[in-house]
């Protein structure tokens, strides 16, 4: 005759040294990453697009002294800002926005911006802020030609997207395309050229670029990291 024996429950256990590493993020900006500036003897941060601490040195974004990061506690990493120029000058004529920008610039329904502008739809424009100061000060820049005429579309950081009909601030602009009187980009590319004003970060926050170029730039630096 079978007896029935009772069956201990096997209680999975942890090793005690086992541990879940938190990834701390910037508040805003959850796909900027947080490390401990090891190299450095004060307290100061390692800000990374990648969510492992950079072993290469031109990855990382740049380094502050506090948290958040400020104009003065930020120093910028010029080896990140020649990779974000690379990456945007190969797929900026590729992300939708610039693309949409390039269509309504030349639209029989787009504003005349004959003292320079840039053309927002969608979220852009609803985001659009009503600051009494918000982008005049860029004007002198150059921009959109009126429509039908062709001309500059400017790529830009979304930490402050510019009122309708305006142009950002020169530190906001990343660089500009070239379109043709029919919307399309001049040579298949838009002829990209680099402002030479952009700032990784002001007072409006730090580095925020459209999804599109920010997941070609996290691919580009996960090529570097990995050399």
């Amino acid at each position: 005759m079978f007896t029935l024996r009772p069956i201990a429950r096997q209680v999975l256990r942890l090793p005690k040294w086992t541990q879940i590493r938190s990834v701390t993020t910037l508040d805003g900006r959850p796909y900027i990453y947080v490390f401990p500036n090891e190299a450095a003897s004060g307290e100061s941060h390692v800000l990374s697009l990648l969510p492992s601490r950079p072993t290469n040195p031109s990855v990382p974004i740049g380094i502050t002294s506090k948290l958040p990061p400020t104009p003065e506690s930020f120093k910028e990493n010029p080896s990140f800002l020649n990779i974000l120029q690379e990456v945007i000058s190969k797929y900026a004529h590729e992300d939708p926005d610039n693309i949409s920008q390039a269509q309504m610039m030349v639209s029989t329904s787009g504003a005349n911006l004959s003292s320079g502008g840039v053309l927002l739809t969608g979220q852009k424009a609803r985001r659009r802020r009503a600051s009494a100061d918000s982008s005049g000060g860029a004007s002198g820049q150059g921009g959109a030609g009126s429509a039908g005429r062709g001309g500059w579309i400017h790529v830009f950081d979304e930490r402050r997207p510019p009122e309708y009909g305006r142009i950002p601030w020169p530190e906001d602009i990343f660089g500009s395309l070239e379109v043709d009187g029919e919307g399309k980009f001049v040579d298949g590319n838009g002829n990209y050229q680099p402002s030479g004003t952009y700032r990784t970060i002001t007072r409006d926050g730090i580095i925020a670029p459209s999804p599109f170029l920010r997941e070609k730039l996290v691919q580009r630096l996960h090529e570097i990291e990995s050399q």
